[in-house]
């Protein structure tokens, strides 16, 4: 499909991008997925790469590009590889856009340096055991000091994708008690220092897919986060939330869509080359209308993803548009996925084949970010029901 979404410098950049996972992820990843982890070094590399400096002001010693469709292309050729760069994509998708929000001057001269050289990863702890996508039912607090110069962190995060990797992690917690009209008020965040007193990283998740990013516990027992670590106004923190819910959402959105256009490639070349009572399988009328069926789901869904991407970078794409790429996305990769893994046959249920790691991977994407039916009800009530 013609598309109008990327430019010369877009394309450019998704070659470097191509010869980096060839060279550098390709030859090792049976090895990070078989430990479950990538290594912390890669990081670095990334780092190198420019990857997480993109939309980092240049005083910081970023680019200064003010844009999510580099993101996009690393969406599309992870994707297309079959690979992922480990938990790194909340290090820039989730971690810096409150950084860039809320940070003072001194905040940032402090952590975007080597928040684009991958020295510091950051992660976003907002999930707690029991809450789900309760966000204004968490219990996690953190109570100010008589002194008035530190923070005292109490609670427990889970689900918390990087949080093995993390050496800041901006947690949310309660300042104060939810108002009797208003249960969101009282929440703020925090940049907390992983290296801190009574921080520990409890077990690293065993997860249906999604194997080489790191996804973790958190616990925080009386940790001392001082006052200048207080990201944005106290007690405004779900109102902060709520505003980069929106890329969030997008970038779960692009991601799924990148994974089906993904599957139709790995399926259409698998029953290409795959024989069955002497033919291939790719000569078979089902396999040829059950290909086309994806295909026409997938140029649907990357329709709805760059329109969605070009909102987002226009600062015009609001909840509800979001919470529909969103749903529309996800479901469309469910099914597609699904189908071409059952074009793979038996080889489909293999990890060796990236089919059925995308299978795996693919599920979560209906869960996290809010769930389908969370979506559902954003879009319901923006309909006015």
């Amino acid at each position: 499909m013609r598309r109008t979404v990327f430019n010369e410098d877009h394309e450019a950049f998704r070659e470097t991008i191509r010869a980096f996972i060839a060279a550098e992820v390709v030859p090792v990843y049976d090895e990070w997925f078989a430990a479950g982890v990538v290594p912390r070094e890669f990081y670095l590399k990334l780092g190198e790469l420019g990857i997480f400096g993109i939309e980092v002001d240049e005083e910081y010693g970023g680019a200064g590009i003010d844009s999510h469709k580099y993101e996009a292309v690393i969406y599309e050729e992870t994707a297309r590889a079959g690979v992922s760069f480990g938990g790194s994509g909340v290090h820039t998708l989730l971690g810096l856009p409150y950084v860039k929000m809320l940070a003072t001057d001194e905040q940032k001269k402090r952590w975007l340096p080597k928040f684009a050289t991958g020295e510091e990863m950051w992660a976003l702890a907002m999930t707690e055991p029991g809450t789900g996508s309760d966000v204004a039912g968490m219990k996690t607090t953190a109570k100010l000091s008589e002194d008035g110069t530190h923070y005292v962190l109490n609670g427990a995060k889970t689900f918390i994708t990087g949080g093995v990797h993390a050496d800041r992690v901006i947690v949310c917690a309660r300042t104060a008690a939810p108002r009797e009209d208003d249960r969101r008020f009282g929440i703020s965040l925090f940049a907390v220092d992983t290296k801190s007193a009574g921080y520990s990283v409890g077990r690293k998740l065993d997860k249906l897919g999604l194997k080489t990013s790191d996804t973790a516990e958190l616990a925080f027992v009386d940790v001392k986060v001082p006052t200048e670590d207080l990201l944005g106004e106290e007690n405004k923190g779900f109102g902060y939330l709520g505003t980069n819910l929106a890329s969030e959402r997008w970038g779960i959105a692009f991601g799924a869509y990148a994974q089906a256009a993904a599957a139709v490639r790995f399926a259409k070349e698998y029953v290409q080359e795959r024989t069955v009572f002497g033919k291939t399988v790719a000569s078979f009328q089902n396999t040829k209308f059950e290909l086309a069926a994806c295909q026409a789901e997938v140029d649907a869904a990357q329709a709805v993803a760059d329109r969605a991407l070009e909102a987002l970078d226009a600062g015009e794409l609001t909840a509800a548009e979001a919470a529909s790429a969103k749903l529309f996305c996800t479901e469309v990769a469910h099914r597609v996925i699904d189908r071409c893994l059952q074009l793979h046959g038996g080889y489909g249920f293999m990890n060796e084949y990236p089919i059925a790691r995308l299978y795996a991977d693919n599920r979560v994407n209906r869960i996290y970010g809010g769930t389908s039916e969370v979506m559902k009800s954003i879009i319901a009530k923006s309909m006015g029901l």
